[in-house]
């Protein structure tokens, strides 16, 4: 078995795809609408991995979170901690913000931790 996608509910669906694409290089197929239930979506595809479906409607509003149950973060492998470093310095020079500098943790993932622009935390690893 596998994970074949994760669904995330976005208020900006087109910054929230632009975000991925242009940070973690995901590809994106072209947006579904269903205008009956004012439902968009976009899936995106990394080299390797499940796919990330960004869904927008008009009826979703609430804000996410960070001290409610549920997901905590998504983590995306970059292959290298140079490449974590690197990323996340570009991802703060280009004004996102960064919830936890590159760091070994106990569990010996090297990581970052930052916000897509919906504030959900991303974890940069190895």
């Amino acid at each position: 078995m596998k994970i074949e996608h994760i669904a995330l509910w976005v208020k900006d669906l087109e910054a929230t795809k632009e975000f991925y694409t242009t940070y973690f290089e995901a590809e994106s197929n072209d947006l579904y609408h269903n205008p009956m239930k004012g439902f968009k979506s976009y899936f995106l595809s990394f080299e390797e991995g499940s796919r990330l479906e960004l869904m927008s409607r008009t009826d979703v509003t609430d804000v996410h979170l960070l001290d409610t149950l549920g997901w905590a973060h998504m983590a995306i492998s970059v292959g290298s901690k140079e490449k974590v470093d690197q990323l996340k310095e570009r991802l703060e020079k280009d004004g996102y913000r960064c919830q936890s500098q590159p760091r070994t943790t106990g569990d010996g993932y090297y990581e970052s931790v930052v916000e897509d622009p919906e504030g959900n935390w991303i974890e940069i690893t190895v």
